[in-house]
């Protein structure tokens, strides 16, 4: 297979000098990242974005590449269609082509407990204005005309969108550059800037920058960070599988889920193709610590989850991974500079058999390549967007589940006014900080 498009042989496209002071220090160069610092640069501030590899290299362009309001927790659903604006706006005047298009979600119904779930979400999203419904085994087979099976009904949303991930994000990049961000790769933020109690800035391998705000959207590697500073977040992170197929004659059906498999139409003509439901969790220091938050969560979802001992040397959660460190030494970020976990085949070759079987007239699709990502997940399975209330001046937006790319220009608004004291304009309690440590009980938010 191919090597990934986006990693650490491609060429640093963001470089320059380390400003000596910004407005906002932003830890990331993920979608919400990056998006954090549009939306800032856009108010006239002053932020800078601080890559320990490359923009998007992770898992912001390694996921399926929907952007859906279908399935949402209902808490994330406002910002999720507000999200789907922003998207329809980002590429209409964004000057680069996102492979944003309208396709549909849809959610297949193979026996009544799907139905009762696909239902039940329905009755509680309605009210929020969203196009989706039910469709019948009929409905379905109209949607789906060259499909072998037959279906019970499904969960559609024809307003749901599809963009390409390592196209859109590193272009939003290019956009918030534009937009007067600083972004600057291959430089890792080894620690917080603390005086007199509140953020004073960050530390880096090139030197430190001095700035009032700090946000954190360093995906899998957000708990490893803040733990050395004492801020706490249950989040580990999973491994996930896709791939591309080559070109192969267009389907006309929606991006579509059902049970062990997921696909989308692709704009380069193939299909992306995954096994849905499919990942595995890499067992460390932070696994067995987070253990008794995520029981809930492994529980309604057991069978989806693969184990392995250990992680590979360098990943965040790895046993060999050093918690501690000192600021004028290597950090663990600079010794992984981009996590890029070998793809298992199996289930890979499996999803791309049933594929194949689903639909005949196509044969069975030529895999182009495949890879794997390690998605920040939480036990309720929502994020942390909140302030940090023990250190003054530090933000968080991390855990996003695997549901980021979508939602994420949402979220990048949203923390450019979290962080200046605007009008953030959702209610965020679902997702504060605290309610992992208060008592508050595990409310999992939907596994669909």
């Amino acid at each position: 297979m191919n090597a990934f498009p986006l990693g650490m042989d491609q060429p640093v496209e963001h470089g320059g000098t380390l400003p000596e002071d910004a407005d906002v220090v932003i830890v990331g160069g993920g979608i919400i990242g990056v998006m954090t610092a549009y939306f800032l640069a856009k108010k006239g501030l002053r932020p800078v974005v601080l890559e320990k590899g490359r923009v998007a290299a992770e898992q912001s362009s390694r996921n399926w590449g929907w952007i859906r309001q279908q399935g949402r927790d209902l808490a994330e659903l406002p910002i999720m269609l507000e999200a789907n604006r922003i998207w329809k706006t980002l590429a209409a005047e964004g000057g680069e082509d996102l492979g944003l298009k309208t396709v549909g979600v849809c959610y297949l119904a193979e026996n009544e407990r799907d139905l009762s779930e696909y239902e039940g979400w329905l009755r509680d999203a309605k009210p929020y204005g969203v196009d989706s419904r039910m469709l019948s085994s009929g409905e379905v087979a109209e949607a789906l005309p060259s499909i072998t099976r037959s279906f019970g009904g499904a969960l559609i949303t024809p307003s749901d969108m599809k963009a390409e991930p390592w196209i859109a994000v590193p272009a939003l990049a290019r956009a918030a550059v534009r937009a007067g961000a600083v972004i600057i790769e291959n430089c890792a933020v080894r620690g917080l800037d603390i005086a007199a109690g509140r953020v004073a800035g960050v530390v880096t391998e090139k030197g430190q920058v001095k700035a009032p705000e700090v946000v954190v959207a360093g995906g899998a590697w957000s708990s490893l960070f803040l733990r050395r500073h004492g801020v706490s977040i249950p989040q580990l992170s999973v491994q996930a599988l896709v791939m591309a197929t080559q070109p192969a004659p267009d389907l006309d059906v929606p991006a579509t889920a059902m049970s062990g498999l997921a696909w989308r139409r692709r704009s380069d003509g193939g299909f992306t193709i995954a096994p849905g439901g499919w990942h595995r969790l890499h067992i460390g220091p932070d696994a067995f610590r987070a253990l008794p938050k995520f029981i809930p969560q492994l529980r309604a979802d057991w069978a989806g989850t693969h184990f392995s001992p250990a992680g590979p040397s360098g990943f965040p959660d790895a046993w060999s991974t050093k918690r501690a460190w000192q600021m004028d030494a290597e950090s663990p970020f600079e010794r992984m500079r981009v996590l890029n976990p070998k793809p298992h085949m199996p289930p890979l070759q499996k999803a791309l058999d049933t594929f194949g079987d689903l639909f005949p007239a196509l044969g069975r699709p030529k895999m182009k390549q495949a890879w794997a990502g390690m998605i920040d997940t939480m036990p309720d399975i929502v994020p942390v967007v909140d302030r940090a209330a023990a250190i003054p001046g530090l933000s968080i937006c991390t855990g996003m589940c695997g549901h980021g790319f979508g939602i994420g220009p949402a979220f990048g608004r949203v923390m450019a006014d979290l962080v200046t004291g605007g009008d953030v304009g959702h209610d965020l309690s679902r997702f504060r900080l605290e309610r992992f440590s208060d008592g508050s009980k595990i409310e999992l938010g939907p596994i669909i």
